[in-house]
Formats: C-alpha cells, structure tokens, sequence
C-alpha cells in the first residue's frame, strides 16, 4: 500500500507531509516515506502557553464530560484501527500483529479512562480532633509533555494523554523523530473527537515535532507541570535534573534489562513460547523485551536446544508480511550497538549463535537481523548493558537464592518472569526477598503487559509508573482538607496556645 493511501483516511494531507525538512525512512526497505515540518524551540514555547491556556478551561469541565472525550477517540481509533496498525508497521517496522495491536492498546487505555472520569476518588480521614473531618481531594495538575520513543510510537502516549485528558490536563507531545506520521495521525484522530465533542478548548493536544531541542524545552518550561519521558537511561539523566531545577514532576520510563528465570520444575513448552516472543518480538525492541535467560542447570540444555531450534524457524522479513515474525530493526546504528555487544559478549567468553545480518541484497539500506543466543559462563559487564536489539543471554544456575540475585543484580529493574510449577518459587519470586522489579510475572513472558496495571520499573528503570492502577495520581494534584464542624477550635497533637492555656 502507498503511504499516500493510508495518510489520508488518517486525516493527513499528503501533500503536507512531503513539505518539512525532516525526512521520515521506513526501516522496512530504509526509503524516504515523508518529509515533515519541525518545530523550534520558540514553537514549543507558543504551544505550552496555549495549552496552559486550554488547561485553564478544560480544568473547569466535570471529569465525566472530559471522559466522553477520551470516549470518541476510542471511537476514532476504532474505526482506524487496521489503518493506524499498518502506519506503525511502516514506520517503526514492527510487524502487522503488533502495529494493529498497539492500536488495540490505545483503545484499551481509553475505555480504561472513560471508566476512570467518574471514580477519581479521594478519602475520608479519621480526625484526632472532635467535630472535625478530614479527608483528600484530587484536581487537575497542568499542562503535561509527553516524551516518546520510536518503539511504541502510539501507545505510549495514550497510556498518558487517555489519564491527562480526563484529570482535566492539557498535553504537549514530542514524538520520536524517528515516527512522526504516527503521531501526527494519532493528533489529527483527536481532533476529529474534539469536534465531535463540541466544546473541547483549542489546542488541548498537540504535536511538536523535533530532536532533543524540544524536549528540553518541555522539561526546562515552568508550565509544563509533568513532564513524562519514555527512553533511554542516558536521555533520564539529561532530562531530570532540568525538570528538577524547576521543581517540576517527571515521570520516567527508561530502560530495562529483563530476565526469564526458568526453574527445573517448569512446563519448557510454555516457557519456550514466552522466550521466543519476549526475545525476538518487535526485533528485540521493546523495553520489556526478554535479554537474559537464567536457567536451572538440569534444564538447560533441553531448553537451549530447543530454543536454537525455535529461532531458526522464526521467519524474518518484511513486517508487512503476514507471516513474519522478526521484521528490521530500526536503523543502521541499532545493528552497529548490536554488533559491538556481540564482540564484547565473545571477549567476555560468550558463545553466540546468530546475530548476522539477513536480507541485505533484497533491502540494502534496511537493517534485518537474525536474533541471537549468546551462552555466558557468567553475568558480565556486557550482560549489565541493555542493548536495543534481539541479543538474548543466556545463564545457568544451581540454587533458587543464586538465579535471584542474578536477576536483581543489573541496574535496571523494569519486568521481570519466572516459569516454574513449584509454589515456594512463585511466591518468593513476587516477595519482597525477589524480583526487584516494577512487573514480576508467573509463568507469563516479560513482554507484554495489559493496560490495566500500572507500568514502569525501579532503579535505572526511573520509578515512574503509567497506565492502569492508580498511576492517574500522577496527573493530578492532591489537597488535604480538613473541615471544622464544631464550635470548637482544639488545636492538634494536644498543643494549647494563648487564651486556651
């Protein structure tokens, strides 16, 4: 399908997205797909102070009204769903079954928030003091900049415009420079809810297309009251200390170096198929993909015998395929990191199969892989690293207590499993004598998570959770309120003053 095709059901002009200065390459084939206008510094400044703007009206609208909203995008996206999945495909090269599937995400995360608009509860407190109540109030925050990444070019950022929008926010977001149709479609499908919505304020969702200038822009802007970023580590510590300068809140997600513990009693064919698509789904891409392997001796060679086999049956090609199950990675210097981390795992004394280029005389300027299994005699410094790519390690262990603290013993702590039928395992694995993670699965992959539950990880991982649970309390403020009802007025902790002496 030409991409002029599936911009215009979208709600995109063509024409406007060969006019920019940023070109847009599929990793499919590597050819330019569009050119799209960027933003300057000085744009973002414009756009912030419209959304705060927008963000003074729309605080005002009872959170059920702002549900409907985030309701008629979840309508749009249903109707654009195949169109919006096959976009995603194209431009960040994951294959159709996941392009169409984080589509479903976003339509997930809305019907998530609609319920969400009419239970943003508070509590009611116990008052030491007699004839007073106390309890919690929750508003709208602010404007909110989203950062995402080239990896889920969609997804993410509904998981927090969904939650933003019906807490009564305004949201600026930059996308990947490496994804920007996604984004601006996603934009124009808000805007055909907007109007549908009637009295939505203008520009209370926008795009800004650019590189880092951007982002630190959005991070060091005193009204940008969150600033949520999906990325690399490397791009949390650059953006943290400037948002903190201000005293503003960010929310991270960043990296993640997720382990597969695979014990002796485990059903191997479960945990073969959670391997697989944990290891080489979206080519390793995925924050939450699987990069190490850490199983029990007495299984292991059954495992890693089995597992070879699996990956030399796994078709890799083009995403557009329906039969595909690795599509490309996403450029040249993804192949270039994940090259240097095979040299370094076999100078570490890893033994690698796999990892060679494939299809490089059909798609010369694409970067299509073959996954690789790297064996490790240990949990070197190669293994700390994540590395963008499908490079899956590979560890035995003797005792429960040791594929614990090798699990735990990376800097990042985003997802993490455990296939075992023994119920002493299972449970300690999700104690807090186990993973160390923010996600601690069963007899489930790393990859994968439903909308429902909160997201996100601990230490490098950045601490910040979106999505489900109670991660909308990111996107409001609360406000203790204590109310006197008596005649009274008792001071507390006992404490007299003045008069009441």
């Amino acid at each position: 399908m030409n991409i002029d095709d599936l911009l215009t059901p979208l709600g995109l002009d063509a024409r406007n997205q060969q006019a920019g200065t940023l070109a847009v390459c599929s990793p499919i084939d590597g050819a330019e797909i569009a050119r799209v206008p960027e933003c300057t510094t000085q744009d973002a400044h414009l756009a912030i102070d419209a959304a705060q703007e927008a963000f003074m009206a729309w605080r005002t609208v009872p959170a059920p009204r702002r549900g409907e909203l985030v309701r008629l995008l979840g309508d749009e996206l249903r109707a654009n769903k195949q169109a919006l999945g096959r976009l995603v495909s194209m431009e960040a090269g994951k294959i159709l079954a996941e392009g169409t599937g984080e589509v479903q995400e976003m339509i997930d995360i809305c019907d998530f928030a609609v319920g969400l608009s009419r239970q943003l509860y508070g509590l009611t407190i116990a008052s030491e003091r007699p004839g007073h109540r106390m309890m919690e109030t929750w508003h709208p925050l602010g404007v909110v900049g989203v950062i995402s990444a080239f990896n889920f070019p969609v997804a993410v950022w509904s998981w927090n415009t969904a939650l933003a929008i019906v807490c009564g926010d305004a949201v600026v977001w930059k996308p990947s420079e490496k994804t920007p149709l996604t984004a601006l479609a996603c934009q124009a499908l808000f805007d055909r809810a907007a109007a549908k919505f009637g009295n939505a304020p203008a520009k209370l969702s926008q795009v800004l297309i650019g590189g880092r200038e951007i982002g630190q822009a959005l991070a060091a802007h005193h009204r940008v009251a969150l600033v949520s970023a999906t990325g690399s580590t490397r791009m949390g510590r650059e953006l943290s200390p400037i948002v903190a300068a201000r005293f503003g809140r960010c929310l991270l997600e960043l990296g993640g170096n997720n382990a597969i513990i695979v014990g002796p009693t485990a059903d191997l064919d479960m945990a073969l198929r959670g391997i697989l698509f944990g290891a080489v789904g979206t080519a390793g891409q995925r924050c939450t993909s699987t990069r190490r392997l850490i199983v029990h001796e007495s299984v292991a060679d059954e495992l890693v015998a089995r597992l070879k086999q699996a990956y030399d049956s796994a078709r890799i090609g083009s995403p557009l395929e329906p039969d595909t199950l690795v599509g490309p990675l996403i450029d040249r210097a993804a192949y270039d990191g994940m090259q240097r981390a095979l040299e370094s795992a076999r100078r570490q004394g890893g033994k690698a199969t796999g990892g060679e280029r494939r299809l490089a005389d059909e798609y010369p300027q694409a970067w299509y892989v073959e996954p690789a299994l790297v064996e490790m005699p240990a949990q070197t410094e190669v293994v700390l690293q994540e590395t963008f790519a499908p490079i899956l390690y590979v560890m035995r262990y003797k005792t429960f207590d040791e594929a614990v603290d090798m699990q735990n013993g990376v800097p990042q702590g985003l997802s993490s499993a455990i296939f075992t039928n023994d119920l002493r395992e299972a449970e300690q694995f999700m104690s807090v004598t186990g993973s160390d993670c923010g996600i601690a699965n069963v007899n489930i992959g790393t990859s994968g998570a439903e909308i429902g539950g909160a997201f996100g990880g601990e230490k490098e991982t950045g601490g910040g959770r979106e999505s489900g649970s109670d991660a909308w309390k990111a996107y409001m403020r609360r406000a203790t309120n204590t109310i006197n009802y008596s005649r009274e007025l008792p001071l507390a902790q006992g404490i007299t003053f003045g008069s009441d002496t």
